[in-house]
C-alpha cells in the first residue's frame, strides 16, 4: 500500500520530455491544471528553455528536491538514460508512455527487458510502457496523456484497465452518466506493475469503494487471487470485464476435462470462487459499479418496483425474470397501505403502477415507497423515473415535482433504494445538481441494464452475507506418493488411500480368477480391461456390464481381452478389473486438469455420457472446501437430479461435497506433474458416494 501510494497519490510530478511541440506533453500538463493538482509540477527538457509557460530543467537531477513520480514522454532510445537520471535523483515511480516494446515482437521484447533490468537495478517501479498513465480525480494527481472531460467528477469508483483506449472510453462514459471516479490506471504492457498490483493496492485505498477492471489477460493469478480474497473480506466489490469468451486455450482430444476447461471457463469459476463480479459490457461494468457504490451490501433478495407506467412495470418484471431477480408478492398489510394511498383505479401489486394520477399528485411516489418499505419481503426498492435533462424542454412541473417527491424518501433500516431511468439517459450538469440536491441514488442506465446490475449486486451481497466461510482457504494435502498412480487400478487404490470411497475392485489375470472374484462379490458384476495404454475402454470393447454366474464372467473375460488385443495390438494388458454392478443413483463427473495460468482446476458436472452431451459443469481452482463444492453443485443446471427427482433417493449433499473435496486434495498431492485426474462416474445415491472409475495422467 505505502509503496504504490506515492505513485497514485503524488505530492510532486515531473514531466520528462516536456515540449510545446508534443500533444502528449500539452495534454499531460493541462490535465494537472484541470484537476487542480496542488503539488509541485516540474518540467524536464534536454534542450532546456521553457515549455507550457514555465522554465524547464535539462535533467531530473537539477530539480534538487524530492519528486514522487515521473512521466516519461521520450523515444525508446532515450529511455535507459532517463531511468538512470531518475535513479540518481532518488525517484522510484515512473510512467512510460512510449510504445514499440514487447507488443511489437521479439526485438521490442528485448528492448523492454533491457529497460526493466535498468529500472529494477535502480529500484524504480514502472507503470507501462505503452500506456496512457493514471488519474487521481480526488487528489488531482495525474500523469495522463489522454483527454479529460470537464468538470471532473469525483467519486469512489476506481478503474484499472490493460487498455488505455478502453480506460478512456470507460472514463468518458462515466462522466456522461454522472458517475464519479477516484483512480483511473492504464497498465499497458505491464513490464513491472500489472493489473493485479494495482487492484491489490486499491483494496487498501480508503478512497476507493468499488474497483472496476478491464482485462485482456491475467498475468499474476496468485496476486489477483490474494487481492480478490482480501476485497471480499473487507467488503469492497471488484467488477470485472474480461475479453476472451470465444477463445478456447486448453484442448485435449482424449480428455473430457481438457475439452471443458478452456481459459474463459476457468476464469468464470475463479470469479465465482473469489467473489468477483463478472460482466459482459462497459455499460454493465460502470452501472453495476455505480449501483454497488450507492447501495453497499443488500440485506435480502426481494425487489419491489414502482413506476408511473404499467407498461414499464411489465417490462421491469420481464427483465427481472430473465436475470433471476425476485419480485416477491406483497404482504396483506402492504397491500392495504397501498390501497389507502392509491387512487381507486390503481391495483396494488409488485410491480406497482401508480397510474396517470401521479401527474397531478407526485406525492404518490413518496407515499407508496414508504408503504413498500415496510414489507418484510422487500430489501430493495426500485423507482422507475427519468430525471430531466436539458432536452426537449423536459423540466416540466410534473417531472420536477416527482423528482422532489422521490428525493424526500429516505429509507430506514435494511431497505435500499434506487431510482432507475426507463431507458439509458445521459446526465446533464443541471440533472446532476438536482440529483445531488435531492440526495437521490439515481442510475440513468435503463431497466434492462439496471436489472443486470441489480442481479450482480444481489449475488455479490449474498457472497458478503455468507461471511468468513466463503473466504476461507482450505489446507491442501502436500505429501506426494512415492509412486504416482498411472492405471485405473492404481488410481482407484490411491483415491481410497486419500479417503475417497471407491467401488471394490479385483484385478484378475485369468478367466478363472475373474469368475472367482465375481462369485465372492455375490451379485452381478462389471468387467473392464486393465491397461496403462487404454484410457477409453468402451471404444475398444473393453467394458461389459451386469454379468451373472461363473460361465458368463469367464466368457466375458475372454471377450474383453480379445477385443482389446484386436483394437490395439501394441497395448500392454494387465488383466481385467472385476467390480460389483451398481444400479440407480446419479452419475457425476469430477475432473482435475492443470491450467497454465491458474494451476490445477476442478470440473464438476453430470457424469457418464451426459458430461459430453450437456457440458453442464462448474469449475474451481484447487484446493476447494466442502462448502465451495456445495456452491459448485448449486450452479449445475441438473442440480435438481440430486434432490430426489421423481421419487429417487435424495443425495446427501454434505457427504458428496466432502468426497469431491477429498478428490481435489488427492489431485494436488500428486504434484505439479499431474495433467489430469478424472473420476467418471462418481455415483451418488443417498449417503453412498462412490467412485466407479478413475485415471490419472501426467505431463
Amino acid at each position: 500500500m505505502s509503496e504504490l501510494s506515492t505513485l497514485f497519490n503524488p505530492r510532486s510530478v515531473v514531466l520528462v520530455g516536456a515540449t510545446d511541440r508534443s500533444t502528449w506533453s500539452k495534454m499531460a500538463f493541462d490535465n494537472l491544471r484541470l484537476l487542480g493538482f496542488q503539488g509541485r509540477v516540474h518540467l524536464v527538457s534536454r534542450g532546456g528553455g521553457s515549455a507550457h509557460g514555465q522554465p524547464t530543467f535539462t535533467s531530473v537531477r537539477e530539480i534538487g528536491e524530492p519528486v514522487d513520480v515521473a512521466l516519461l514522454m521520450l523515444p525508446i532510445a532515450a529511455m535507459n538514460d532517463a531511468l538512470r537520471d531518475l535513479g540518481a535523483a532518488g525517484i522510484t515511480n515512473a510512467v512510460v508512455l512510449a510504445g514499440g516494446f514487447a507488443e511489437t515482437g521479439p526485438e521490442g521484447r528485448a528492448l523492454q527487458d533491457e529497460m526493466v533490468a535498468t529500472a529494477r537495478s535502480l529500484g524504480i517501479r514502472l507503470l507501462g510502457p505503452n500506456c496512457l498513465g493514471f488519474i487521481n480525480f480526488n487528489t488531482g494527481g495525474v500523469c495522463w496523456t489522454g483527454s479529460m472531460r470537464t468538470p471532473p467528477l469525483k467519486g469512489g469508483i476506481s478503474i484499472v484497465s490493460q487498455s488505455g483506449a478502453v480506460a478512456t472510453v470507460m472514463k468518458h462514459f462515466a462522466h456522461q452518466h454522472g458517475i464519479g471516479l477516484n483512480v483511473v490506471a492504464a497498465t499497458g504492457n505491464e513490464a513491472v506493475l500489472g493489473l493485479a498490483d494495482v487492484v491489490d493496492y486499491l483494496v487498501d485505498d480508503p478512497a476507493t469503494r468499488v474497483i472496476t477492471v478491464f482485462a485482456e489477460s491475467v498475468r499474476d493469478t496468485s496476486l489477483l487471487t490474494h487481492a480478490g480474497r482480501r476485497a471480499l473480506r473487507v467488503g469492497k466489490p471488484i467488477v470485472i470485464l474480461k475479453v476472451g469468451r470465444s477463445e478456447i486455450t486448453v484442448q485435449a482430444a482424449q480428455s473430457h476435462t481438457g475439452s471443458l476447461v478452456g481459459d474463459d471457463s476457468v476464469f468464470d469459476g475463479v470469479c465465482q470462487q473469489l467473489g468477483l463480479v463478472r460482466v459482459r459490457s462497459i455499460e454493465e461494468l460502470m452501472f453495476t459499479a455505480a449501483l454497488l457504490e450507492k447501495t453497499g451490501v443488500l440485506q435480502g433478495e426481494g425487489v419491489a418496483v414502482l413506476s408511473a407506467s404499467g407498461g414499464m412495470g411489465e417490462l421491469a418484471a420481464d427483465y427481472a425474470h430473465l436475470e433471476g431477480v425476485c419480485l416477491p408478492r406483497l404482504a396483506p398489510g402492504t397491500l392495504a397501505a397501498l390501497s389507502s394511498a392509491l387512487p381507486p383505479m390503481a391495483t396494488p401489486a409488485n410491480p406497482l403502477d401508480l397510474t396517470g394520477a401521479v401527474v397531478n399528485k407526485p406525492e404518490l411516489f413518496l407515499d407508496c415507497m414508504q408503504a413498500l418499505e415496510q414489507d418484510p419481503a422487500v430489501s430493495v426498492l426500485v423507482c422507475v423515473f427519468d430525471v430531466p435533462t436539458d432536452l426537449n424542454n423536459d423540466w416540466a412541473p410534473f417531472a420536477v415535482g416527482s423528482l422532489q417527491a422521490i428525493g424526500r424518501f429516505k429509507p430506514q433500516g435494511r431497505v435500499r433504494f434506487l431510482a432507475i431511468s426507463n431507458t439509458v439517459k445521459y446526465v446533464s450538469d443541471r440533472s446532476r445538481a438536482e440529483v445531488e440536491a435531492a440526495g437521490m441514488p439515481y442510475l440513468p442506465c435503463g431497466l434492462d441494464v439496471g436489472m443486470k446490475a441489480l442481479r450482480h449486486a444481489l449475488r455479490w451481497s449474498a457472497w458478503q452475507r455468507e461471511g468468513a466461510g466463503r473466504n476461507s482457504t482450505p489446507p491442501a494435502l502436500v505429501v506426494t506418493p512415492a509412486c504416482l498412480p498411472t492405471s485405473e487400478a492404481e488410481s482407484m487404490a490411491y483415491l481410497a488411500g486419500a479417503g475417497v470411497a471407491v467401488v471394490p475392485q479385483v484385478l484378475a489375470a485369468s478367466a478363472d480368477m475373474a469368475a472367482s472374484a465375481a462369485a465372492a462379490m455375490g451379485g452381478p458384476v462389471v468387467l473392464k480391461i486393465a491397461s496403462p495404454d487404454i484410457a477409453h475402454k468402451t471404444e475398444v470393447g473393453g467394458v461389459l456390464l451386469n454379468l451373472h454366474g461363473d460361465a458368463a464372467v469367464a466368457e466375458g473375460f475372454r471377450r474383453i481381452v480379445s477385443s482389446a488385443q484386436s483394437a490395439l495390438p501394441e497395448a500392454r494388458l494387465d488383466g481385467v478389473i472385476v467390480s460389483p454392478m451398481r444400479r440407480g443413483g446419479v452419475e457425476l463427473f469430477v475432473g482435475v486438469r492443470r491450467d497454465e495460468q491458474w494451476g490445477h482446476v476442478m470440473a464438476l458436472g453430470l457424469g457418464g455420457v451426459w458430461i459430453e452431451a450437456l457440458k453442464d459443469v462448474s469449475l474451481r481452482v484447487l484446493p476447494v472446501t466442502p462448502a465451495e463444492v456445495r456452491r459448485m453443485v448449486a450452479e449445475l443446471r441438473g442440480a435438481s437430479l440430486l434432490d430426489g427427482f421423481r421419487g429417487a433417493t435424495p443425495v446427501n449433499l454434505d457427504e458428496l461435497a466432502r468426497m469431491v473435496s477429498r478428490i481435489g486434495d488427492a489431485a494436488l498431492a500428486l504434484g505439479d506433474t499431474l495433467d489430469t485426474l478424472e473420476v467418471n462416474p462418481l455415483l451418488a445415491e443417498g449417503d453412498r458416494i462412490e467412485a466407479l472409475d478413475a485415471l490419472a495422467t501426467y505431463r
